[in-house]
């Protein structure tokens, strides 16, 4: 299975404007995100998105956000191999691609989500994250073509959960390879948006 490209939506807590190629993961914050937004961005390696940069899946699921930037960051090898040992699957790109959500509130420009889309299976997703203690967990997953009460199951999951296929996971809709598939680009994304964005842990 080869996943052509990383999407998710994530909290505002959980991203940090930082996205240049050799950047060291670390927690990120909202107050990182809107100094980097009030500094355009560049300094940090985010950069405003020009609207046909914004793939449309990702407007589509963030129909209140105003503005976005891009952001782009590697996973490190060692990042690789855990997430690839932990999942059994295998992380076609390291440079895992973000787009910032930006809207107005109390009239400040602040971050509100993020995006990146996974394709898996012929099947365009975009997973909507939450913030939970410094960590992502999955809020909605939106996908043409595959059935809700599927993409439903993954609703508060997040790097703690194996998200097997036959376990916590059932094929409901799906054929079981094509379930075993989806399920596999989903973890390899929440482990991903984890190792990046999420709070360090000590196991």
């Amino acid at each position: 299975m080869k996943i052509l490209l990383f999407v998710s939506v994530v909290s505002a807590s959980i991203f940090a404007a930082a996205c240049s190629s050799n950047t060291t993961p670390n927690v990120n914050t909202v107050a990182v995100a809107n100094k980097a937004a009030s500094n355009s961005g560049a300094a940090n390696g985010t950069v405003p998105a020009k609207a046909d940069e914004v793939p449309a899946a990702v407007k589509a699921a963030l129909p209140n956000a105003q503005t976005f930037t891009t952001q782009h960051k590697d996973l490190t090898d060692a990042q690789v191999a855990s997430i690839e040992k932990d999942t059994g699957g295998k992380v076609s790109e390291k440079d895992h691609h973000s787009y910032l959500a930006f809207s107005s509130i109390n009239g400040a420009r602040t971050q509100v989500a993020a995006a990146t889309v996974i394709n898996v299976a012929g099947k365009e997703l975009v997973v909507v994250y939450d913030n939970k203690d410094g960590s992502p967990v999955i809020k909605e997953i939106k996908a043409e073509g595959l059935p809700a009460v599927f993409l439903s199951q993954f609703t508060g999951r997040g790097h703690d959960d194996d998200l097997l296929v036959g376990a916590d996971i059932k094929a409901n809709g799906l054929k079981e390879d094509e379930a075993s598939a989806v399920t596999e680009a989903i973890r390899i994304d929440v482990l991903s948006m984890q190792a990046l964005y999420g709070k360090a842990h000590s196991h």
